[in-house]
């Protein structure tokens, strides 16, 4: 059986995580604000009473409780039945849904470029404490669930899964959504990473991740190109995703009337988001996945 020599491994991973992320990266965990019962045993702590070896709290004994919980030394100092309870380890399913569009593909580095870092530690995190991790490209074109990744051990082949992960193509982002939606049904956290720039809209796409009961993460990725645009003059612009056309005179006034429009977008995109339980963050592509991960995503409670 041939295999990949370790040196091509360590630079294909360090494409996407340097040694540095990944040493902080280890230390942290995902968390999940809604609690969600794991198929196996992982090394999270839930807030649900179960029966491993950490004490927790005692509850009264009622008929038909496993007798083996009962704290008999309660019982020889109070005569009354106490069981015994306990924190249960458990996993946690872990999504991220990338947005492969064609508009993605834009600013350098690329929206899609770092949709995917982010991803890859995310899942990183998530592989550190065993949780089941799986990350989805949004292309519109999967019959099947993509696959799952748990433990350390899969690091690798979950960076060669994201390796080969390919933007482009103009994607209707609900579509997409519903149809990740209609193949998995394990509850857990999800993360979809987009620049959220499609015609037909978002807000479609992200009631059907609430109406999934996940707890839901939006990282609302945009081009520093984007957030402040140097340009001047007439230009022709081009869609990228439709390839319409339209020719422009960019002046100041133009810029600030822009630079108002997405503002408007952010916070619209941003209290739509609050007022269904979703964890709205929005970031430039020159934020690095270190901070973000470390800083904002620490605040917004998706990390510890």
């Amino acid at each position: 059986m041939s295999q990949t020599p370790l040196s091509q491994n360590t630079a294909a991973e360090q494409t996407l995580l340097s040694p540095q992320l990944l040493a902080k990266l280890e230390h942290m965990e995902l968390i999940s604000r809604k609690i969600f019962r794991g198929r196996m045993k992982g090394e999270r702590k839930s807030r649900r009473r179960g029966q491993s070896v950490e004490f927790a709290d005692f509850r009264n004994y009622v008929a038909g409780d496993d007798l083996r919980f009962i704290d008999w030394n309660m019982y020889a100092r109070l005569d009354k039945l106490f069981l015994k309870l306990f924190l249960e380890e458990e996993d946690l399913h872990f999504y991220s849904l990338i947005d492969v569009s064609d508009s993605m593909k834009f600013g350098s580095p690329s929206k899609f470029e770092y949709a995917k870092q982010l991803a890859a530690a995310l899942g990183y995190i998530g592989l550190c404490r065993t949780d089941r991790v799986k990350i989805e490209p949004l292309d519109g074109k999967r019959s099947t669930s993509a696959p799952v990744f748990r433990g350390r051990k899969n690091l690798w082949p979950m960076i060669q899964y994201l390796q080969g992960v390919a933007s482009g193509g103009n994607v209707s982002l609900t579509e997409a959504v519903k149809s990740f939606c209609l193949r998995n049904s394990g509850k857990g956290i999800v993360v979809l990473i987009t620049d959220l720039m499609d015609k037909q809209g978002y807000e479609e796409a992200l009631k059907y991740l609430v109406a999934q009961e996940m707890d839901i993460y939006l990282i609302h990725v945009l081009s520093q190109e984007e957030i402040d645009p140097e340009i001047a003059g007439d230009l022709r612009l081009i869609d990228c995703e439709d390839q319409d056309v339209a020719e422009v005179s960019v002046s100041q006034r133009l810029l600030d009337r822009y630079r108002s429009t997405l503002a408007q977008f952010i916070g619209q995109a941003r209290d739509f988001s609050s007022k269904r339980g979703i964890v709205y963050t929005m970031t430039s592509t020159e934020r690095s996945v270190d901070r973000l991960v470390s800083r904002y995503l620490r605040q917004r409670g998706l990390v510890r």
